[in-house]
């Protein structure tokens, strides 16, 4: 580990327009990836007649994924700047995988969103945006790639900023808090260097722009929140969940209490990378044991926090919803599952109670009848089971959710407020 502030990375965008390569040149430009490991992932992409490939096959470690040509898992990814040491999270580009995206862009602090100069903006792309605005990702790096493939022409690269800049009007990403670099992933221009390819360009390289973002504060002064991902039961232990501190921190010690299941006691041990600590704070993935827990007593998607400042359960909650993709229209009613942290519960759409105008922000209409593909909203969703959720001005990590139905993501959004159970 690096004494360098940390920074958690996600790398969006359409699934061809170059992502993998980028993140490989990005690792090869820090020297986070040895020469020698390139040299063999070229002689194979070439065997395979996929020459110019290796820096993608950096992060495609498995021999399956190397067959078809694809990325599919998250892989998480080391590198160093003059100032931060970043990890990657890398989020596959295919619609199959927009649920690990979610998962993966919640974690994230910032994002370099990529966009290929000859393809411009895709309908992944506008999925992609929508969901780190939704997710709360502050700042996007638009790494405006493939410029090699456009012969570096200044007028193709401002053609596709402006559509960007459009989009994330559209989206109500302030533009401001965007900046764009015209890249070759593959030939490496303006990544670690500025690139004679184009002297019409005189701002920041990606490495540059990577380093000049601000700082993220760790949500130490919000209460514990602790999603729980898995309960084992660990001979000589116990009962041991184990989960990612979202917000706050975790002692030995504390009492705690899991909610929606409304079990709780004293937290006897902490183990982290297999070594017992007396404490934990938000990024830290832990394995813990409580006094008095039994293996059923608490399940994946409870979450664990302190017995005075216990987790929120939703009765019902309002919440700001982007639609991304819907055959037809919703309407209350509708009961799709909603991702959130790690449930997954059904809830019923019960009333759509504003559109929002997405440019804007402003409300379009009151109480419409139905909202579609496009369209953003805010609504009143009752869970179908107890759920614990936190409204996202509150507490932002446990306040965002993944709607999925029919094997796709349907909408993203975050919540405005709470009606307790």
């Amino acid at each position: 580990m690096s004494d360098k502030p940390h920074q958690n990375l996600a790398v969006i965008g359409h699934v061809d327009h170059g992502k993998s390569t980028m993140v490989g040149r990005l690792l090869y430009e820090t020297g986070s990836v040895p020469e020698h490991v390139i040299e063999q992932h070229k002689e194979e992409a070439e065997e395979k007649g996929k020459g110019g490939f290796e820096f993608a096959y950096v992060m495609d470690n498995l021999a399956e994924e190397r067959e078809r040509g694809v990325t599919i898992d998250i892989a998480h990814q080391e590198f160093d700047t003059d100032d931060y040491y970043f990890t990657i999270v890398d989020c596959p580009g295919h619609r199959d995988f927009v649920k690990n995206m979610i998962t993966g862009a919640s974690q994230a602090d910032n994002a370099v969103l990529v966009v290929a100069a000859d393809d411009g903006v895709a309908p992944q792309t506008r999925e992609h945006v929508f969901l780190a605005r939704t997710l709360g990702i502050d700042e996007l790096i638009v790494a405006v790639n493939k410029m090699d493939v456009v012969d570096y022409e200044e007028a193709t690269y401002k053609q596709v900023v402006s559509d960007v800049k459009d989009l994330f009007k559209q989206v109500q990403f302030n533009t401001d808090d965007a900046s764009f670099i015209p890249t070759s992933a593959f030939e490496g221009d303006n990544v670690s260097e500025a690139s004679e390819n184009t002297p019409w360009y005189d701002g920041e390289t990606l490495l540059e722009a990577l380093n000049s973002l601000p700082e993220p504060q760790p949500p130490t002064d919000a209460p514990l929140r602790l999603p729980i991902q898995d309960v084992y039961t660990i001979s000589g232990i116990g009962t041991v969940p184990v989960g990612r501190i979202e917000t706050g921190t975790m002692n030995t010690g504390d009492n705690v209490s899991f909610q929606p299941s409304d079990v709780g006691g004293e937290v006897k041990t902490i183990e982290m990378h297999h070594e017992e600590v007396p404490s934990a704070e938000p990024g830290d993935n832990v394995g813990f044991n409580v006094r008095g827990i039994g293996k059923d007593d608490i399940r994946r998607g409870d979450v664990c926090g302190p017995a005075d400042e216990p987790p929120t359960v939703a009765e019902t909650f309002t919440a700001q919803v982007v639609v991304m993709q819907h055959p037809s229209v919703i309407t209350a009613g509708y009961t799709p599952v909603f991702h959130a942290h790690t449930a997954q519960v059904a809830c019923t759409i019960e009333s759509i109670d504003k559109k929002m105008d997405p440019a804007s922000g402003e409300v379009a209409e009151e109480n419409p009848d139905f909202i579609q593909s496009g369209d953003a909203a805010v609504v009143t969703v009752r869970p179908q089971k107890p759920l614990s959720i936190e409204p996202s001005s509150e507490i932002p990590e446990l306040g965002s959710f993944a709607v999925r139905d029919m094997g796709q993501t349907i909408a993203a959004g975050k919540v405005l407020d709470v009606n307790e159970a």
